[in-house]
């Protein structure tokens, strides 16, 4: 006896009696709207792609879990951080950050580093990146940062003179600039690049007692990087290089690892500190803030459909749980708001009722209907407050937040310290040929702007970086150059 196989039928649950043909008016005839299974074909045909994300297109993700290996709990009462042993099931998604969904795994170009932790107080995301810190560090100049990143209005191409102009207009930049341009501004692969959560973070413990945190994951493979020569050539080859990658080594059981590593910062230290923690364009100095070992992150299961789980998952700074706050740092304060704002859009309101963003403990909101809306958590008492047995808040879970004083106003972001760091990481941290990489990349890139004005206004950046660095560019793109005067 044959086994019977499942018949195909139309999204409704109805069986198909001809996939190949379209029903016409005799056999030459015009085809009758009534074939509902062309007309049903068609449609869905035609709204099969969500719009993609502005920033992060192209991505890979995977499954995992996060065991804590050491106790938190003197810092933060955020369940997934007490208790030694404690596992916590995620979700990770990698990214390329300004191109299109097709775009290159090499390119050279900072990689999203989005990570999902399905907690038993809700979920919890970190969304970094693979470099520690950012171009910009308000986030009222993103939209013109990411329109210089993206295609140019006119040709429809990338552009190397947007990028050096917003960039020399922007020496807060000058630092992930190095980084960007540096041996790590391609990583081979992406279980050979380090992670961060790039702002500054709080913690809260079940006393009440505030610390500042920084995020950092390092990779059990250790970190690799492509050259320029290396990138191009494996473009050429395969451009979802890291893709595959991730995806075979997943399959095969040698499951990607990274250790998490927290700076801990006490709470007045960090706001009397020799520079404001707060500023993404800088790191805080493992040196005065030694890394702490927190737990191990281990993605071991591949998505069953890559739709759904990778294009369809939605990551926000905003998801955060008791124990965890966002700081003042003010690209952070903007990103509380776009990106879950940016999901709505994109996927719609009720996307976090998608299986890979819907937390794994139990919903009960007053958040109701909507496009594609599944919520069954609310009930016939939607609103509050009410003369019923409804839901309600729970006061022990507030914020704890912090003293805020002052002048409502727009003020300078920070200070305007934009040399100190990228001038140790130039002198002091990267080899003499890693400088040569550097100033090769650079010139690779910036060579290309046909205006003197700007590609002078970013040599001195450089220069005053680090007057080898400004000069060594200079010579790599032929521009002469008058230096006595920023002596």
């Amino acid at each position: 006896m044959t086994e019977e196989k499942e018949h195909l039928t139309t999204a409704q649950g109805a069986p198909v009696g001809d996939n190949q043909h379209s029903i016409t008016a005799g056999e030459n005839g015009p085809v009758l709207i009534q074939d509902y299974q062309l007309l049903e074909k068609l449609a869905h045909f035609a709204r099969e792609r969500i719009p993609e994300r502005v920033v992060h297109a192209k991505g890979a993700g995977a499954f995992g879990t996060f065991k804590l290996t050491h106790d938190m709990s003197d810092y933060t009462k955020a369940d997934m951080f007490n208790g030694v042993g404690k596992e916590t099931e995620m979700f990770a998604r990698f990214s390329t950050v300004a191109g299109e969904s097709g775009a290159s795994d090499t390119d050279r170009d900072p990689r999203g580093f989005a990570l999902k932790f399905y907690t038993n107080d809700g979920n919890y995301d970190i969304v970094g990146l693979s470099l520690p810190v950012f171009f910009i560090r308000d986030a009222k100049k993103f939209p013109d940062f990411i329109h210089t990143q993206k295609r140019d209005p006119r040709t429809h191409l990338h552009s190397d003179r947007a990028k050096w102009d917003f960039w020399s207009h922007s020496p807060e930049s000058l630092h992930m600039v190095t980084m960007l341009f540096g041996d790590r501004g391609i990583p081979a692969t992406y279980r050979n690049m380090n992670g961060f959560g790039n702002h500054t973070f709080m913690w809260v413990n079940a006393d009440g007692e505030r610390t500042w945190v920084k995020y950092h994951f390092k990779p059990k493979a250790g970190v690799k990087s492509l050259s320029a020569d290396m990138a191009t050539k494996l473009d050429g080859e395969n451009p979802d290089s890291a893709t595959e990658d991730l995806y075979n080594s997943i399959e095969s059981g040698d499951y990607p690892e990274w250790t998490m590593y927290v700076q801990l910062i006490p709470f007045e230290e960090g706001w009397n500190y020799k520079q404001n923690i707060f500023d993404v364009t800088r790191t805080v100095s493992q040196h005065d803030y030694p890394l702490h070992e927190v737990g191990t992150m281990t993605l071991n299961r591949n998505p069953e459909n890559y739709f759904t789980d990778v294009e369809e998952s939605t990551f926000a700074p905003a998801n955060l749980v008791p124990g965890i706050e966002p700081s003042p740092d003010k690209m952070l304060q903007g990103r509380l708001f776009s990106y879950a704002d940016a999901q709505r859009y994109r996927v719609g309101a009720n996307s976090t009722q998608i299986p890979v963003n819907a937390p794994k403990t139990a919903v009960h909101d007053h958040q109701a209907d909507g496009v594609m809306g599944l919520n069954q958590n609310t009930g016939d008492i939607n609103y509050e407050p009410n003369s019923f047995d409804g839901i309600k808040e729970d006061p022990t879970v507030k914020d704890t937040g912090y003293d805020v004083n002052g002048r409502m106003g727009q003020y300078v972001t920070y200070d305007d310290d934009f040399y100190t760091q990228p001038g140790i990481l130039y002198r002091d941290v990267m080899s003499e040929d890693e400088r040569e990489r550097l100033v090769s990349n650079i010139a690779a890139s910036l060579g290309n702007v046909e205006e003197d004005e700007i590609k002078k206004r970013e040599v001195t950046q450089f220069y005053k970086a680090d007057p080898d660095y400004g000069k060594r560019v200079a010579k790599a793109i032929g521009l002469d150059m008058d230096f006595s005067a920023l002596d």
